[in-house]
């Protein structure tokens, strides 16, 4: 782990496959500390009804992401699941320099990109108790068929980069009792 300098906030990376607990244990996270802010993403996957744009991601087009991409405006930025997303680097850059926390919720490729281009960061991976879990969750949450299996596949590669992360959490309590 990096050394973490008094003079900026710590930037927190947090990755986990799909369905292992990440949202629901940022979420918690946020809640519990308000020095913590997460970092909204940018994607060019469709808004679910239940989201809002600004505040669950930054839905835009392919054409602005790749202007954003050209204009190295992302921090980092990856494709998974047919859709792009990216981190805006300016925004982060100025709350770590206001000396506040950064919550990044993104992929192992993500996190790779942002250990590349910042020297001070903390990193977590969550990991499900076992694969029945996770594929459990992942039907629970209403994926279906040939989603779940697609998704069963990406955890696997997903998992073989929990070495790369400088801390690792089993979710095993899915449902979110967690203190805050």
């Amino acid at each position: 782990m990096t050394e973490i300098h008094e003079k900026e906030g710590i930037l927190f990376i947090i990755s986990a496959p799909s369905g292992a607990g990440k949202t629901t244990l940022v979420n918690a996270l946020i809640k519990s500390d308000p020095k913590l802010t997460l970092s909204v993403s940018y994607t060019t996957r469709p808004r679910r009804q239940e989201e809002t744009d600004n505040v669950s991601y930054h839905f835009i087009d392919e054409g602005k992401f790749r202007e954003m991409v050209e204009n190295d405006s992302f921090l980092e930025h990856a494709r998974v699941f047919d859709h792009h997303y990216g981190t805006g680097r300016q925004w982060v850059m100025d709350k770590l320099a206001n000396r506040i926390d950064v919550l990044l919720e993104i992929d192992w490729q993500g996190a790779q990109q942002v250990r590349r281009k910042m020297e001070h960061t903390v990193s977590l991976f969550i990991l499900p108790p076992s694969f029945q879990a996770l594929e459990d969750r992942l039907r629970g949450r209403g994926d279906k068929g040939e989603l779940v299996q697609r998704r069963m596949e990406e955890a696997r590669r997903e998992l073989s980069h929990y070495r790369e992360y400088d801390f690792l959490v089993i979710n095993e309590d899915f449902e979110g009792d967690y203190p805050g």
